[in-house]
């Protein structure tokens, strides 16, 4: 991976913000002396200075004349406030990238005035243990090179694929809300082990180490995930009898229907329905 040339600034310190500031530094995409990050805790602040040797600041404004490339790791909430903060400073000539769930390149390019060069990003939780899923799209000033460097940049701690945004909202109801969907299913998994005897840390541990195997094998592999399922499922035996379970429990038309619901929700927030 090629070392970006350009300054990045972070504006938020938080899980999201605080990853991708490790994840380029870990992945030797910048060096610490190329990232700035600011936010309004102090202690988010001193946390992630001391962890990975960054300079810090509570001003916008300083982060903005440091940054080439301007991240608005903030909640949704106040991403108008800060692109408004921020328009002057970073005017046509720098890159700016919101991971704010929900909010529209319209309205961030509206913020931050006519030219300015904007890719929004749907990221997921698991970017804090470098594994993250992202989605990203460019607005209409956003150049082919804004956009390989902001590939870049969600690649160095995950997986970052460019769509068109009309797409985005599908990411946040897969991968960004996935991860919860996961988790449920392994606690599932284990308090099925638990039914039938298994100590609960026991149970826990076995779930924990075979969504990670099978989600590891079905990544390395290459294989079609029904021929991985079939080379588990052996004719009359145990996994057969857990699937047939699982069919009549509608388990394929659930989750398909999480999604669905779930980027149904996003699409509502993004239009400020509450």
């Amino acid at each position: 991976m090629e070392r970006l040339e350009d300054k990045i600034g972070v504006i938020g310190a938080g899980k999201i913000g605080s990853a991708i500031v490790r994840g380029v530094v870990g992945a030797g995409l910048a060096r610490p002396e190329q990232i700035m990050a600011s936010d309004v805790s102090k202690a988010l602040r001193q946390s992630l200075a001391a962890e990975v040797g960054i300079e810090v600041t509570p001003s916008n404004a300083k982060l903005c004349d440091f940054a080439d490339i301007v991240i608005l790791a903030v909640k949704p909430q106040v991403i108008d406030g800060v692109a408004e903060e921020i328009a002057k400073k970073v005017g046509k000539t720098k890159l700016v990238v919101s991971v704010a769930a929900g909010v529209p390149l319209s309205r961030l390019e509206g913020r931050l005035g006519k030219g300015a060069r904007v890719v929004r990003v749907m990221p997921n939780i698991t970017c804090v243990v470098g594994a993250g899923a992202s989605g990203y799209a460019g607005g209409a000033s956003a150049t082919g090179s804004d956009l390989a460097k902001v590939g870049a940049i969600l690649n160095s701690f995950g997986v970052g694929l460019p769509l068109e945004e009309k797409y985005l909202d599908a990411v946040t109801g897969l991968s960004g809300s996935g991860p919860a969907y996961v988790f449920l299913f392994i606690e599932s998994l284990a308090d099925g082990g638990v039914q039938v005897g298994l100590s609960r840390d026991v149970a826990l541990k076995l779930a924990l180490q075979t969504v990670y195997g099978a989600a590891r094998m079905a990544l390395e592999s290459g294989k079609h995930l029904g021929e991985l399922r079939d080379e588990v499922t052996s004719p009359g035996g145990t996994t057969i009898a857990g699937l047939y379970a699982l069919e009549k429990g509608r388990f394929r038309g659930t989750v398909m229907e999480a999604v669905l619901q779930a980027t149904r929700r996003s699409q509502e927030l993004g239009k400020g329905e509450s």
